[in-house]
């Protein structure tokens, strides 16, 4: 593959047999083969000498995928991601937020349950350890534009401080609200929508009108303030803006979600609410606000692709180094599914592209197939 040609010459050893190149392109044979479930399963594969004659892939040992997840540098690969990233062509069809001075981009994290001899993958006790998948996603291209891997137990406001840009217009859910981090986000030339706690302390400058179509949106109140229980000291040194939306009972039952990584009780889903959305776009339509916050939701979806069908959650590495490669190499596969497609990745893409690598659909029908796809989200 000519985009991961120039990671061949990274780590030279007249010795080795598996370059890094090799070894990510073997990765992507794996996600792209459902059958394959395991690295022996991919080693198994590599056995295959009509396979490798037909990919241009040398066999590897279990010894040498091993030893190469350790001593492969990583962030090569988040170059070659941002790379793609930038190949991408925008397909999200809603002109007010292609319209947008600045590219709306959905930060989240995700846990990945590891082993208990995973001993750097800290998270509940020895006995629960997991670590943590850190993504941006550039809503107008429906895919990743930046992504790390900790331990579970790292600081998600932490790890967005480090990979900050300017241009952006982050939208983060409760467990990023920071007064510190929305000040580095603006210092950074970016911008913020934020759901923060419906407990925040704030001094209210102007109460904007609202007209009968917002309310009937839900939208209860549009204010300027300053925010912080001290304003003085506050990092953020503007008035900011603070909508509240209100969200109807579903009529769903709540029910038990996921465990909360910080209290470590499990957390209870809200069907009625209120949102509080603090954010430093003062002139922006208020409906536009609550549609960002919306749209946070593709990150949710992004992860359940990621780890429901990519299935990128299976640990073929046990070291932080390996498997940052590996999840490197499945964000790659995933947005190489966009290139190809023109689409946000879905399973029956997924599938149609498996088929036509595994040999049974046919390049004709594989176009076909994509070309179907873009009909019906021109007809949607």
């Amino acid at each position: 593959m000519t985009v991961l040609a120039p990671l061949h010459e990274h780590c030279p050893d007249p010795k080795r047999k598996l370059h890094y190149d090799e070894f990510c392109a073997w990765l992507l044979i794996y996600f792209f083969t459902p059958v394959l479930d395991s690295m022996r399963g991919l080693q198994q594969a590599s056995d295959i000498e009509s396979l490798r004659r037909r990919l241009k892939l040398p066999r590897f040992s279990l010894g040498s995928f091993s030893e190469a997840a350790t001593v492969f540098d990583p962030q090569l690969l988040a170059a070659i991601v941002e790379e793609i990233g930038q190949a991408l062509g925008d397909i999200e069809p809603r002109q007010r937020l292609l319209d947008l001075d600045k590219r709306p981009t959905a930060v989240d994290g995700t846990l990945i349950h590891a082993l208990p001899k995973m001993v750097w993958a800290l998270w509940r006790d020895d006995e629960n350890r997991a670590v943590r998948l850190h993504l941006q996603l550039d809503l107008l291209r429906g895919a990743p534009e930046r992504a790390s891997l900790t331990h579970g137990q790292a600081s998600e406001i932490d790890e967005l401080k480090k990979n900050l840009r300017p241009g952006r217009l982050y939208i983060t859910d409760r467990g990023y609200f920071s007064f510190d981090l929305m000040a580095e986000i603006l210092g950074a030339g970016s911008s913020f929508v934020a759901r923060v706690r419906n407990n925040l302390v704030y001094e209210t400058r102007e109460e904007r009108p609202l007209s009968e179509a917002h309310r009937r949106e839900g939208i209860v109140a549009d204010r300027i303030v300053r925010a912080g229980f001290k304003p003085d000291s506050n990092p953020v040194e503007r008035e900011l803006r603070l909508v509240e939306i209100h969200v109807p009972d579903s009529g769903a039952p709540a029910r038990r979600a996921r465990v909360d990584s910080k209290s470590k009780a499990y957390r209870t889903r809200e069907t009625d609410h209120t949102l509080f959305l603090l954010t430093d776009q003062l002139e922006m339509d208020v409906d536009t606000i609550g549609l960002l916050y919306r749209y946070r939701w593709q990150v949710e979806l992004f992860f359940r692709w990621f780890k429901k069908v990519l299935e990128a959650d299976h640990l073929l590495s046990l070291s932080q180094n390996g498997l940052t490669i590996v999840m490197y190499c499945a964000l790659i596969a995933s947005m190489l599914i966009t290139l190809w497609t023109g689409r946000k990745p879905t399973k029956r893409a997924f599938e149609m592209l498996c088929f036509h690598f595994a040999g049974w659909a046919s390049d004709a029908e594989l176009l076909a197939h994509i070309a179907r796809l873009k009909e019906l989200e021109k007809t949607n």
